[in-house]
């Protein structure tokens, strides 16, 4: 379907029309000056806007951190209705600032606001092992030259360019360092720095704080100029917590049997490990306790739940995860759930297959959490400095005597 934008005659509210649906955008006001987005104080909040949301992993990081968000996007609908639903966002539809078409039709009308960090996993399947993987035996492009996925690290680009957050703020899947012999990072990194962005990254395994092992890529760019290389130089990644949870953690005491094997799906996931077992590939299920860190969960987790299968005391067949353990698998627990007003649990407002999808593509907000409290740290600096400076300025001029009156 094709989206038609264009200024209203009696405000410069922006309009998008898909069908008969009209949504109505109200850009932010941009700052003033170049201290206008944060006010100088001992937990000053920051402002973000969270592109490519998918269910607010990033949102909840950044709320967490006392961040503010101005602006959201995910062009996926179901993804668009947990997102909604967990983060209280209102659609732009609404009098919200969540946006559910392309970003990349908003890039150049000025409808996306100037913020302290653009947030963003773009899209992950280009560089997967797996996307690239399935996508070469479909003869099919990846990376960069996926032309419906690829090149939304462009649109990133594009709004930085437009918008100048102060910090950009991007994760992706750990392959991205190594796809296509590591062009894709070399174009990543050169498009950062042409930018005036300098560039700190990390691969970060979230089993530091969920029982899953799920490595990705954390991408932190300072805006030089605007950021002193002293602020940008204490910047650092998390330590990794001492203890580490196990999957028991996360368990229902009384799971639903809906969510056990069937005997043929069971057979058939037996048979097809000790296939590729007798092949030496390591494919496989992978069968899981209460004392364990599971394999990363991924979006084909609703087809058979081979990667994450819980082995249940008195049961007949190992189960699925259900979609409430799933949650709490990627740091969705009842720490963010009251965050946002959702008592100890977030709703489940889709159907498994679609949550399960979800979740695999989703970012672990603890892990959000983590990096972001460092890039609010490295902000607040900012602020203080700034603060600091002014009140220098305050102090000369109080200082200098008053001319005699003639």
């Amino acid at each position: 379907m094709a989206w038609v934008f264009y200024k209203s005659i009696e405000s410069d509210d922006w309009l998008t029309q898909a069908g008969s649906k009209v949504i109505f955008i109200k850009p932010s006001p941009a700052p003033t000056d170049s201290t206008a987005i944060l006010t100088p104080g001992a937990h000053s909040p920051f402002s973000f806007i969270d592109l490519f949301a998918g269910i607010g992993g990033f949102h909840l990081g950044m709320v967490a951190n006392g961040g503010v968000c101005r602006f959201s996007n995910e062009w996926n609908k179901y993804a668009a209705i947990t997102y909604k639903a967990w983060t209280g966002c209102l659609d732009s539809l609404d009098g919200g600032n969540f946006f559910g078409g392309d970003i990349r039709l908003l890039v150049e009308d000025g409808v996306i606001p100037t913020v302290d960090v653009l947030c963003a996993g773009f899209p992950c399947q280009p560089f997967s092992l797996a996307g690239v993987s399935k996508k070469n035996s479909l003869k099919r492009p990846h990376g960069f030259l996926d032309a419906e996925q690829g090149n939304l690290f462009d649109a990133i680009c594009e709004i930085a360019a437009a918008t100048k957050p102060r910090v950009l703020f991007l994760e992706n899947v750990k392959n991205l360092k190594s796809h296509d012999k590591g062009q894709t990072w070399r174009v990543i990194t050169e498009k950062l720095d042409h930018l005036g962005y300098e560039l700190k990254h990390e691969v970060i395994d979230a089993a530091g704080w969920v029982p899953q092992h799920r490595e990705r890529v954390f991408m932190v760019a300072f805006r030089r100029g605007v950021i002193e290389p002293s602020e940008i130089a204490s910047f650092h990644f998390p330590d990794y917590p001492r203890k580490r949870p196990k999957l028991g953690s996360i368990l229902e005491k009384d799971p639903d049997k809906k969510y056990m094997l069937s005997d043929n799906l069971w057979a058939y996931l037996q048979a097809y490990a000790e296939k590729h077992r007798k092949l030496g590939n390591g494919f496989g299920f992978g069968l899981v306790g209460p004392e364990d860190i599971s394999r990363t969960m991924s979006a084909r987790y609703h087809k058979d739940g081979s990667e994450i299968l819980i082995d249940q005391p008195d049961w007949k067949n190992p189960r699925r995860l259900t979609p409430n353990e799933a949650a709490k698998l990627m740091g969705f627990n009842s720490k963010f759930a009251k965050l946002m007003g959702h008592g100890t649990e977030f709703p489940i407002v889709v159907s498994d297959t679609q949550a399960y999808r979800q979740f695999g593509n989703s970012v672990s907000p603890i892990v959000v959490e983590a990096v972001g409290a460092e890039i609010a740290r490295v902000l607040q600096m900012r602020l203080d400095r700034l603060s600091a400076k002014r009140d220098r300025k305050h102090q000369a001029r109080a200082t200098v005597p008053k001319q005699k009156q003639q």
